[in-house]
């Protein structure tokens, strides 16, 4: 339950459901064909109008506006992660305190009702979603709106006016409560796959991240304990882009827009280290939290910083003899090394990052940096 502010209207609820896309299969039909109609119908009964969250911010909502996409962080985003629907009831901060705790607690009642009526349709979608992803499918980590598809709704709001703010001298939105208006409006609420991932069949997790482990167990994810130290082909990633977030969210900084390179390597893992197979009833939050361009991964929130951070280098006096030595004995090194000064003027006219060219592409440069510490078993 939470109250809204981003505009005025005249409904005191709104619900936000889990995205029904990004839920997907048997349960997200459930959700959008039964269970939100039938909610919606039964609070008619007890006298509430209610509606989709109007997702907008200094802005009239006549125009149009979008389902809220709920990524993991969120309660209704996270219960997507386990084939389960989410619903998020918002009243509106404006509406009189007495008459949004009715509300509230008539909402709360017709879910329940709702649920015990189409008991048996819930149980069935959820058993026949219990296996949507396996290893060799593809899994959706990133989503967009699809804004060649809406609904109409008959939306309850007031008319928008525009004065001229004593504080600022400008125009500012206004809500003129003496001027309801019932107008069709479109709501766009339909999302597709924008980046996927090809499931594996599961994960090695090193014995030293604990704050991955304490996850996972909170989380009843399955894992196994390796016995002993062994020697195993697997699929790496290499961090090759992402932006970070400039003020603070939740205590974090958290990444975005995080791009990888895969690669396949033989490493030693060692006695204590963590496999996680992907054939289980949290596939969904494994794949989300280990796959580091999910929107909501560990590594976009910041658990795994410490590969980000270059902490070898070289001194331009020293290293200058061992650089030219080894454009001298690699040819395709060279030729690399000229292409970039050919066509960078920038780079050509500055020796360090010359240097630093030649030292990112040799072998003293440091493995651990920007390499992620999570293994994938294809």
């Amino acid at each position: 339950t939470h109250v809204s502010n981003g505009a005025d209207y005249s409904y005191t609820l709104t619900h936000l459901f889990t995205q029904q896309d990004k839920l997907g299969g048997a349960m997200g039909e459930f959700q959008d064909a039964i269970f939100r109609p039938a909610m919606e119908a039964k609070l008619k009964e007890y006298g509430w109008d209610i509606t989709p969250y109007v997702n907008v911010f200094n802005r009239s909502p006549e125009t149009g506006f979008g389902q809220f996409l709920d990524s993991p962080r969120y309660s209704t985003g996270y219960t997507s992660l386990w084939g389960t629907p989410g619903l998020m009831i918002e009243t509106h901060m404006l509406k009189p305190y007495a008459q949004r705790v009715a509300a509230t607690f008539d909402c709360l009642f017709s879910i329940l009702q709702t649920v015990g009526k189409h008991d048996k349709s819930l149980l069935e979608a959820k058993d026949k979603d219990k296996v949507r992803f396996k290893p060799g499918d593809f899994y959706p980590v990133a989503w967009q709106a699809d804004t060649t598809r809406h609904r109409i709704l008959s939306f309850k709001g007031y008319e928008a006016e525009f004065p001229v703010s004593e504080v600022t001298g400008l125009p500012g939105l206004k809500y003129n409560r003496e001027k309801p208006y019932t107008r069709e409006t479109p709501y766009y609420d339909s999302f597709i796959p924008s980046d996927s991932i090809k499931v594996p069949h599961g994960y090695w997790v090193p014995k030293a991240w604990n704050s991955v482990r304490d996850r996972l167990d909170v989380n009843r994810i399955k894992y196994n304990v390796l016995e002993k130290d062994s020697t195993v082909l697997v699929t790496y990633y290499r961090i090759a882009n992402f932006s970070t977030y400039t003020t603070p969210y939740e205590g974090h900084y958290p990444h975005y827009n995080t791009k990888v390179e895969p690669d396949t390597i033989t490493v030693t893992l060692h006695q204590g280290d963590l496999f996680i197979p992907t054939e289980q009833e949290g596939i969904r939050y494994i794949l989300e939290a280990l796959e580091p361009q999910a929107v909501d991964s560990f590594f976009n929130w910041n658990f795994f910083d410490t590969i980000l951070q270059r902490k070898e280098g070289f001194s331009p006096y020293v290293f200058d003899s061992i650089a030219q030595h080894l454009l001298e004995s690699d040819s395709v090194l060279l030729r690399s090394f000229n292409r970039e000064k050919d066509g960078n003027p920038d780079f050509a006219a500055n020796s360090y990052a010359q240097l630093n060219w030649v030292y990112r592409n040799s072998v003293h440069y440091e493995d651990a940096h920007l390499r992620y510490p999570i293994y994938r078993v294809e």
